[in-house]
């Protein structure tokens, strides 16, 4: 059973029925793309399987060769790498329990971006500013 599923994985029950295992954010994320076919960004989702595992034995053993294989296939979803100096693709990491809890967690906007890939960011799109 995989800890690391993409928004647009093809799961056997509708993503809403799968808050404990997507969390919140991820079920309707999955449901919107999915489902709906609405124009959502491309990502994917932790499972709440893969923290049940860390609380009862430590990181999960296939936990980081998961992730590497999800960035790799939204990286090439989004015709963008990570720290690209050029051009980067940006993601936001946040949190989704089952049940809304405001605060409790921080989110992290952005995660890509360094010195380089700032400035290819302003030149790309000839703004500085926004970079």
């Amino acid at each position: 059973m995989p800890y690391v599923y993409a928004f647009d994985h093809k799961h056997r029950r509708p993503p809403m029925e799968l808050k404990d295992l997507l969390g919140g954010k991820g079920a309707n994320l999955a449901e919107m793309i999915s489902v709906l076919k609405l124009p959502v960004p491309h990502g994917f989702t932790i499972s709440t399987d893969a923290c049940r595992s860390y609380m009862h034995g430590g990181w999960p053993k296939t936990l980081d060769q998961e992730i590497k294989t999800q960035v790799a296939a939204l990286e090439k979803k989004m015709k963008r790498k990570l720290g690209d100096p050029k051009d980067p693709l940006l993601v936001s990491v946040r949190s989704g329990a089952k049940f809304s809890m405001p605060g409790m967690m921080d989110t992290v906007l952005n995660l890509g971006l360094n010195d380089k890939s700032v400035a290819g960011l302003a030149t790309t799109y000839k703004d500085e500013r926004f970079a």
